[in-house]
């Protein structure tokens, strides 16, 4: 328990770094296309930095070299692919930098300097793709001169708190890939909208049955009130807009027939355009 309070206490003195699924996934598929021999891969990591977290949303690998002796970095690579994702997402800045195993090398110190240089303070993430904890282990750090003033500097690399951030976009992939988690040999496609929309709605049903089932067992008094879910819970039941149950479903034909409008203006032009490019080859 102390090594754990050790680390969450050198965890929280940094920013909070927010990683988004899609920069996993990339890192995953960098490592299984790796060159023959090597031993890891390591790229650019691309987001935003706000006062108290840094949000990675993107990278991309670079190509290296590496022995017991030296390493070798394409930094001319590096920096021709960042110019190419400015003009894509001129948002998304360097943020630091990422390699593929477990443990922090002398060459990654000599890495970190270079993009010291590109990036103000930036991070390091490790992605544990050989599992050797048994799962695979997402670590963040940022580095910190250590020494006697006028003599040898070290650098010192602290923990920092990781936390998963997604797009409702990137939710939909997340959610197909744990479908084939327990099946990976099976195959499953995306799923309709319309079935998306019952399976959102039988989770807000689950979960406010839960909720009920809290409630009742406070008022009998077979569990014990919690003040901070009360306030949750009011705070929930002030959000619901109050509306009648007539004016609802109104307003709820109306967005449907709305929809329906769109869905059959967009079928026909898709028909006209077809139409139009048969009659041009004629």
């Amino acid at each position: 328990i102390k090594d754990l309070t050790d680390e969450w206490m050198m965890s929280v003195y940094g920013p909070v770094v927010k990683i988004h699924p899609v920069v996993l996934a990339s890192i995953g598929d960098s490592y299984e296309r790796r060159n023959e021999g090597a031993s890891r891969v390591i790229g650019t990591l691309l987001g935003t930095i706000d006062k108290h977290s840094v949000e990675v949303t993107n990278c991309f690998s670079v190509p290296h070299n590496e022995s017991e002796d030296e390493v070798a970095v394409d930094m001319e690579f590096a920096k021709n692919m960042y110019d190419l994702h400015k003009r894509v997402s001129p948002s998304e800045v360097i943020v630091g930098w990422y390699a593929t195993g477990f443990e922090i090398t002398e060459h990654s110190v000599l890495i970190h300097e270079y993009y010291s240089r590109e990036a103000t303070n930036p991070i390091h993430l490790t992605m544990d793709t050989a599992l050797q904890s048994g799962k695979m282990n997402i670590r963040a750090y940022v580095s910190a001169q250590m020494g006697v003033p006028g003599k040898t500097v070290g650098v010192m690399f602290t923990p920092l708190s990781v936390k998963y951030k997604y797009y409702d976009t990137e939710r939909i992939g997340v959610d197909l890939l744990q479908r084939t988690r327990d099946a990976p040999n099976t195959t499953n496609g995306l799923t309709s909208d319309l079935c998306q929309v019952g399976g959102a709605a039988g989770r807000v049903q689950d979960m406010l049955a839960t909720v009920l089932t809290y409630i009742e067992d406070v008022l009998s008094g077979k569990q014990m009130a919690d003040n901070s879910v009360g306030r949750y819970l009011m705070d929930l039941v002030n959000k619901v807009p109050k509306i009648t149950a007539e004016d609802f479903e109104t307003m709820l034909n109306s967005n449907i027939n709305d929809l329906l409008m769109v869905t059959y203006l967009s079928n026909l032009t898709q028909a006209q355009i077809a139409l139009n490019e048969k009659i041009v080859v004629l």
